[in-house]
Parts: structure tokens; C-alpha cells; sequence
């Protein structure tokens, strides 16, 4: 039998380890509003990272933000004694938190963030899990498996990357709530898109895409000739004036900003998606139902974002993405980018049937699935739970 393993006060304490993108922190946050739901006096702490993001997207919860000062991983010898220094120093945090206050679950959620908080739990004999959505897990990932009760992975390509005796579960990539209550009505509303028009949705995801961006500045003539088209551009800090002005230029209908905190509306709202293909990006495409032309992040060695992307294009239920591989060269990719989107701009029978198959591929119950087996795992009892009040921004934590 379990035993119900509470914190100090009483009340569950759930943590989630990890940041640095909105990969790391989107999916735990859609699983903490569900744990919220059923444990009403659950506490939730992130032990994230100093980058902005990570305030960005939890300024504004009641979720708890540990920033841990962990440089980012690099192959440079001369930066390894600050990252081994951030380690120790995260480390040792961990260690004296968790004593005072022991977690019901600790879950890593991607990253060298995560990576202190889940071994110090796994020494401390305290519950661990880990959050997988990429079809080929990152180095964290790799290396706290072995050490964790539980993984829960978005693809079944993923198992064979993990060694046999570690739990994997494919249960999919947790999406907010909102995700699965977005509507096109209120996606144009929220952007002020004209409701008579198709609407071209592009993102580098949470930081921007540069090489993404300059494909799209490729293929400004194509785009302008476009009448039944508008433009919804999510450009990342580095490149929003710069497109402003172009797209102004042109006279083109296009929204710009730099970040949304209101992913669901832009989804909903598009009728063509041209994208990054991080995990929890291709989540949210697919709990939408919609088509896309990903371009894989060219730098990581693994290519993990080209196998996540892979998983949509040679899906069992039909192909519900296109790919475009990233050459790093505008002259490259531009005329790459407009073979793959002008059959789909030009033909909505294209754009249907890929709708249906990344709309089949979605797992809009995802959070509710990795929830259930952390209760479990956790030993925790569910209460009568009051609304989450960390559900703010119609569906984040």
C-alpha cells in the first residue's frame, strides 16, 4: 500500500525541474493546473533557470520560481568550472530544500535544470519522474533516466533510447487546457485578423527562429500576392521591428509581435502553420488539428527536432506536416519554404487532409494521463480541490 507523502504543512508539494524554454516549462505547466484541480491545497515550485523566459511565463502564478544559476551546457573547456560550479551550488540547494520541505514528486522536465533537483530527490529516496516529449531525448534526459520511477514519453520512438529497464510510458506531450477550448472566432479577435481571410501563422517558438524569419523575408513577393492571405508573425525579440517595417513596406496584412502568451489563439486562428519543430510546439499543432511546414532546428547534434518532426510526417494516420531542412542560407531555404507552402496556400483539399491526420495524431488528454500515474507514484490522496488558482492566461499555470 502507499503512503501519502505530504510536505512539512501538510499540504502536497509537487516540483517540476527544469527551463530555459518554453519546452521545458508549457507541458509541466498544463500537468500542475491538473494536479491543482484534484489536490486543492497543493503547492507547486519550479526549479527553473535565470533566463527571461522563465519568469516571463511564471510572472504572474502562484507557482513558486527557484532560479537556479546553471549555465548553459557547452563543449568549451574554459566554461566548465562555472557549470560545475552552478551544479554543485544548484545541487546543494536542492538538498537543503527538499530536507526542509519534502516533495510528494519531484518531475525534470528537460534540461541541465532539471538535472540537480531530480538527482538530489532520487538520492533522498523521494519520488522522481521525467517529462519526454522529444522523440529523441536530450543529454539531461539521457542521463536521470537510469535514476527516475517513471518516464513519460509524447512518441513510442522514443523507447528505444532509453535503456529496457527504465518505465517509459507513451502517453503523449501534456498541452493546456486552453489548447483543447480554442476557437478560430477568438483567436481572430484576439489578434485583430480579418475574419474573410486564411490566415499564414508563423513562429520560431518561444525565442524566435532567426533562420525561420529570413525564409519568410525570402518570399515577400509570393506573400504579397497572396489577397486571400494574412499574416500572423511571431518574430522573437531579435527580428520584430525589422519585420514590422517590412511587412509595412509591402502594405502586407500581417500581425507582428515578438511572443504571445496566447499560443492557443494563434493556433486557432491559423489555417497554415510554418514552425519550429520543438515537442511541445508539434503538441500543440496536433491537439489543434492543424497542417504545417516545419523547419527543424539545424544546430543540435542530435537532430532531435528533425526526428520530432519526422514523427508527423510519416505518421501512421497520414502525413500531417511537410519538412523543410534548415541549410542556414536564406537563398537556400527561401525557394525550399515556398515549394513546400504554395500547394497548400493554393489548395485547401491539401490543407484538409492534413488537418485530419495531425488532428488524429493529437492527445488532448495527456495531462490528465501523467497526472493520474504521479498521484500514484507520489501517493497522494486527491482532495475536494477549489479552481486552480494558478489557471490564469485561460489555461497556463
Amino acid at each position: 500500500m502507499l503512503t501519502e507523502r505530504t510536505s512539512g504543512d501538510g499540504s502536497p508539494l509537487f516540483v517540476f525541474a527544469g527551463g530555459g524554454t518554453g519546452g521545458h516549462l508549457y507541458p509541466a505547466l498544463a500537468v500542475s493546473t491538473v494536479l491543482r484541480e484534484r489536490f486543492g491545497d497543493a503547492r507547486i515550485v519550479f526549479f527553473g533557470t535565470e533566463r527571461p523566459i522563465d519568469g516571463r511565463i511564471l510572472d504572474g502564478t502562484d507557482c513558486e520560481l527557484v532560479k537556479q544559476g546553471l549555465p548553459r551546457l557547452s563543449a568549451a573547456p574554459w566554461r566548465w568550472p562555472a557549470i560545475v560550479a552552478g551544479y554543485r551550488k544548484s545541487t546543494a540547494r536542492c538538498k537543503a530544500r527538499f530536507e526542509h520541505d519534502r516533495p510528494a514528486v519531484v518531475v525534470g522536465t528537460g534540461g541541465l535544470g532539471s538535472v540537480p533537483a531530480v538527482c538530489e530527490a532520487a538520492r533522498q529516496g523521494i519520488p522522481t519522474a521525467l517529462l519526454n516529449p522529444d522523440a529523441v531525448p536530450g543529454r539531461a534526459n539521457r542521463y536521470v533516466a537510469p535514476r527516475v520511477d517513471m518516464v513519460f514519453a509524447q512518441w513510442g520512438e522514443a523507447l528505444g533510447h532509453f535503456p529496457p529497464a527504465v518505465d517509459v510510458r507513451v502517453l503523449g506531450c501534456p498541452v493546456r487546457r486552453a489548447f483543447n477550448r480554442a476557437s478560430r472566432q477568438a483567436g481572430v479577435e484576439r489578434f485583430g485578423l480579418d475574419p474573410d481571410l486564411k490566415t499564414l501563422l508563423v513562429t520560431g517558438a518561444s525565442q524566435g527562429a532567426r533562420t525561420v524569419n529570413e525564409a519568410i523575408a525570402a518570399n515577400m513577393d509570393f506573400l504579397t500576392d497572396q489577397e486571400d492571405w494574412q499574416i500572423l508573425h511571431l518574430t522573437g525579440e531579435g527580428d520584430f521591428e525589422r519585420f514590422e517595417g517590412l511587412y509595412r513596406e509591402r502594405s502586407l496584412r500581417a500581425t507582428v509581435l515578438s511572443f504571445t502568451d496566447y499560443m492557443f489563439d494563434a493556433l486557432a486562428a491559423a489555417d497554415l502553420v510554418v514552425s519550429r519543430a520543438g515537442a511541445s510546439t508539434l503538441a500543440e499543432i496536433t491537439a489543434l488539428g492543424k497542417p504545417s511546414v516545419l523547419m527543424p532546428y539545424p544546430f543540435h547534434k542530435d537532430m532531435h527536432q528533425l526526428a520530432n518532426a519526422r514523427c508527423l510526417v510519416s505518421a501512421p494516420t497520414g502525413a500531417a506536416a511537410r519538412i523543410v531542412h534548415d541549410a542556414v542560407d536564406a537563398s537556400v531555404n527561401g525557394p525550399a519554404l515556398r515549394e513546400a507552402i504554395e500547394p497548400l496556400m493554393t489548395d485547401a483539399r491539401k490543407r484538409g487532409i492534413m488537418s485530419e491526420a495531425a488532428e488524429r495524431l493529437g492527445r488532448g488528454n495527456a495531462a490528465q494521463r501523467v497526472a493520474d500515474d504521479l498521484a500514484i507514484l507520489a501517493g497522494v490522496t486527491a482532495t475536494e480541490a477549489a479552481p486552480a488558482p494558478c489557471e490564469i492566461l485561460e489555461g497556463s499555470c
